[in-house]
This record gives structure tokens, sequence and C-alpha cells, in this order.
């Protein structure tokens, strides 16, 4: 089963390369954070209860719930424009993420760490990749985040590839959770949310203290 939920995570990294509308992205969100919660609570047996049901609640409440109904509040708040508004074509993004993916799963698997699960950690490069891919190559602000998100679920597989013996980095994870949604709930506190839907990256350069 867990292997069917790393098919479908894997899935949605290509998906959300090609998508064009950020309800889309926080759509990924919302059903990457499913499935970690799904991944977790079916492979992490060697874990103590308390840290468990810790990891589980974590991932649930706010990977899969909190912070894309955070983003969606934040988008129709600001009347940010819908599009993602990407560097490259369709087309050249979905290229790009196929041979990043594909890598990742030769290198995780040529690698062959000792201890771990090399499933996870082949996802996890793949979702580290992604993450990245979507920062470099789209405008806005708010989907920068977002792509900060996929980067972050790539460094919590990682954490669940070693899980079973190294509890502690699953709470580092979590921990990273935590401060990522802090994080993202400051910057819109402090009213950055209010030039997103007119402010691109290349404008940054611009803005004033």
């Amino acid at each position: 089963m867990t292997t069917i939920f790393i098919i479908f995570f894997t899935f949605s990294l290509v998906y959300v390369s090609v998508s064009s509308r950020l309800v889309s992205f926080i759509q990924i969100l919302a059903l990457q954070g499913l499935l970690l919660f799904g991944i977790a609570l079916l492979d992490l047996h060697a874990v103590e209860l308390l840290n468990l049901l810790f990891i589980l609640l974590e991932t649930l409440v706010f990977k899969a719930v909190v912070i894309p109904v955070f983003l969606t509040v934040i988008i129709r708040r600001n009347q940010i424009n819908r599009e993602t508004e990407a560097y490259l074509s369709n087309f050249n993004s979905l290229v790009a993420m196929l041979i990043g993916i594909v890598l990742s799963y030769i290198l995780a698997y040529s690698l062959q760490i000792e201890g771990v699960n090399t499933m996870y950690f082949s996802a996890s490069v793949s979702a580290t990749y992604a993450g990245i891919f979507i920062i470099v190559t789209r405008r806005k602000i708010i989907t920068h985040i977002m792509g900060y998100m996929i980067l972050e679920n790539g460094i919590f597989l990682l954490s669940l590839a070693v899980g079973n013996e190294m509890p502690m980095i699953v709470n580092t994870g979590i921990l990273l959770d935590i401060f990522t949604s802090v994080l993202v709930l400051g910057m819109f506190v402090n009213k950055i949310g209010n030039v997103f839907q007119s402010v691109e990256i290349s404008k940054l350069s611009r803005l004033k203290d």
C-alpha cells in the first residue's frame, strides 16, 4: 500500500509541474499531506506511540488541512491572480520534471544506503528537486512558498526513510513543518501578502523598508 502512495506522490510532482492555477497547487499540497499521513501510519511501526501520534497528527493537521486552507484564504483575501505565471512552457516544464524525477530515482537506487528505505529516499530526492524547480521557474512569491512546502515534504519523506531506526530525525522534520507554518503565517501577518497581487519575484529589488 505504501508503494501505491509513493507512486501517487510522484505523479503529483509531475502534475504540479504543468499546473497553471494556484488552486491546483494548493490541492496538490493537501493531497501530498494525506499521502504522507497514510505512509507514516502504515510504515512507522518501531516509533514510540507518543512520537507516532505526534507525527500523524502534525502531518494530517498541518500538511493536509491548515496550510492549504490558509493559502486559499490568502489568495481570496488579497485577490491574487489565479495563474502561477511560469517562466517555462508546460511542455518544457513537464520534460524537465520527468528528467529530474528519473535521475533522482536512478541516483537513489544506485546508492543503496544501508538502513535507508530506497523507495522513500527516491521520492524524497524527487520532491526536493520538484520544490526547487517550482521555486526557480515560477514568478509569484506565493508560488515560491508552495514550492518550499513541496521541498519540505521531500525532507519529511527523507526522515521517514530512516524513521524506524532514528525517530529523532522524524521529530526534527516535524519541527521544520511547524517552523514553516509559522514562517508563512508571519509573512502574511506583516502585510507582505498585500502586495502579492502585483509584485513578482523580479520586482522585489524595488521594495523599500
